[in-house]
């Protein structure tokens, strides 16, 4: 099969495809936009937006990505990613997120940790990560014993599934940008009551018909695509050498039970066929004797 068919042209992408979000999402304006939506409020977020911001606290630690991570004018950060595939571990992995940008806030010296920015982790799926039915999930850290004690941290989470059915507890404007999230079409923003909603729009026709954006849309593309290939390559080296490696082994167990019928000693076994001792104890083990 021609490999360019599994290409999904970018003007058929939706936002829940990462390289279409993350360039919309890059411009501060739609990222307002998007934000204003999902908190219900205004946030001036200052004019520069990053993509796949790489943090890591140490080399041996695991870094990680964020797909759009910004700071509005009162120093509040906002990581918002977009996450397409189902993964058991995606709440642990916010908390891991999390961690991680609150690490990179404080520069080292700085004794007082009211200076630790408000931050705000949100994950937009198209699918129900826990099963309510509901649009947005947030969550802050509560007392068990008093539900009502807030611990007044900071951070907030905030998970926005696009299959919802609890319109009646968010926003009319929150359910349309949710389901222009996963049908990202001209219809569904013209049919969307929100100006912010077919604002974030506009941004997505000039990525779309951008031929600077359709070029790094294909290079990433490839560059994926070939990665996969190299694995899927390696992947069948290590098999065949695996492979290959069993098939002397088998030999060597058949060889060893041979010289066994014929009253050899070990040590004999071992000169005869210039192993150790020990790795023909070993493969007699195998044998079951």
């Amino acid at each position: 099969m021609n490999k360019r068919q599994k290409l999904i042209p970018l003007n058929k992408l939706n936002l829940t495809d990462r390289f279409l979000f993350e360039e919309v999402m890059e411009d501060p304006l739609a990222h307002q936009e998007a934000l204003g939506i999902i908190l219900g409020r205004d946030v001036p977020l200052l004019q520069r937006n990053e993509t796949e911001k790489g943090l890591r606290i140490s080399p041996e630690a695991r870094s990680v990505r964020l797909d759009i991570f910004s700071m509005d004018e009162d120093r509040a950060v906002y990581n918002t990613e977009m996450q397409k595939q189902r993964r058991a571990d995606l709440s642990r992995r916010s908390r891991y997120y999390q961690s991680l940008v609150d690490i990179s806030l404080l520069e080292p010296g700085i004794p007082d940790y009211s200076q630790l920015n408000e931050s705000y982790l949100i994950m937009i799926t198209p699918f129900d990560l826990f099963g309510c039915g509901k649009y947005r999930y947030t969550f802050r850290a509560v007392c068990e014993e008093e539900p009502e004690c807030i611990l007044e941290d900071g951070a907030t989470r905030i998970f926005l599934n696009t299959r919802g059915t609890n319109d009646d507890e968010v926003s009319q404007e929150l359910v349309e940008f949710l389901h222009y999230v996963e049908h990202t079409t001209d219809e569904a923003a013209e049919h969307a009551g929100s100006e912010r909603i077919r604002r974030i729009h506009n941004r997505v026709r000039k990525v779309r018909n951008s031929e600077e954006v359709g070029v790094k849309y294909m290079q990433a593309w490839e560059e994926k695509y070939y990665e996969k290939e190299e694995a899927r390559k390696e992947g069948l080296k290590e098999g065949r050498a695996e492979g290959r490696a069993e098939g002397r082994k088998e030999e060597r167990i058949d060889l060893v039970k041979k010289k066994l019928e014929k009253g050899k000693s070990v040590e004999e076994i071992a000169e005869a066929l210039e192993e150790t001792e020990e790795a023909i104890q070993e493969l007699i083990k195998e044998l079951g004797h």
